[in-house]
C-alpha cells in the first residue's frame, strides 16, 4: 500500500467520524425537545457506515475504506409525558419527548473522538514518513 492510499483511508475515516460527531451534536441539542405527537417527536439519528471496495481485488490496491451510507433514525419509543400546561400538548394533555439517551450519546461522542484522533495520527505519521523519505533522497 502506498502512502497516498494511507491519506485516502485516513481522510475517509476523518470524514466519517465528522459526520458521526455532527449527528451526536444534533441529538444532544434535541434531548429536551417535545412534540404533540409521537410521529413528530425528535428521534435520535445514527450514521450508517459502509465499506468501500471499488475496483479493489485485494488490499494492496486503492479503492477501499469507509463512507457514510445513510443517516438512520433509532427505533426507540418516545416517552409520553402528561403536561397539559404545555402549548404543544395534545387533546389528552400529553407531550412526547425525544428518544435521545444523553449517556449513550456522550459515550458515542468519546468513541468518535478517539476514532477521529486515531485517523489523524495515522495521517500525521504517513506525512512524517513521506517527509523523511524526501529528506533521505535529497542528502
Amino acid at each position: 500500500m502506498s502512502l497516498t492510499n494511507v491519506f485516502k483511508l485516513a481522510g475517509g475515516a476523518l470524514n466519517a467520524q465528522t459526520v458521526r460527531l455532527n449527528t451526536i451534536a444534533s441529538n444532544l441539542a434535541n434531548v429536551e425537545t417535545v412534540s404533540g405527537s409521537a410521529q413528530s417527536a425528535y428521534r435520535a439519528k445514527r450514521p450508517v457506515f459502509t465499506a468501500v471496495l471499488e475496483n479493489a481485488t485485494n488490499e494492496l490496491q486503492s479503492g477501499f475504506g469507509v463512507k457514510v451510507k445513510t443517516i438512520a433514525e433509532t427505533r426507540r419509543v418516545n416517552q409520553q409525558l402528561f403536561d397539559p400546561e404545555n402549548p404543544l400538548a395534545n387533546q389528552e394533555g400529553y407531550v412526547y419527548r425525544s428518544n435521545v439517551n444523553p449517556l449513550e450519546e456522550m459515550t458515542d461522542m468519546l468513541d468518535a473522538a478517539r476514532s477521529y484522533e486515531t485517523a489523524l495520527t495515522t495521517a500525521s505519521t504517513a506525512r512524517e514518513l513521506m517527509m523523511r523519505t524526501i529528506d533521505m533522497n535529497t542528502k
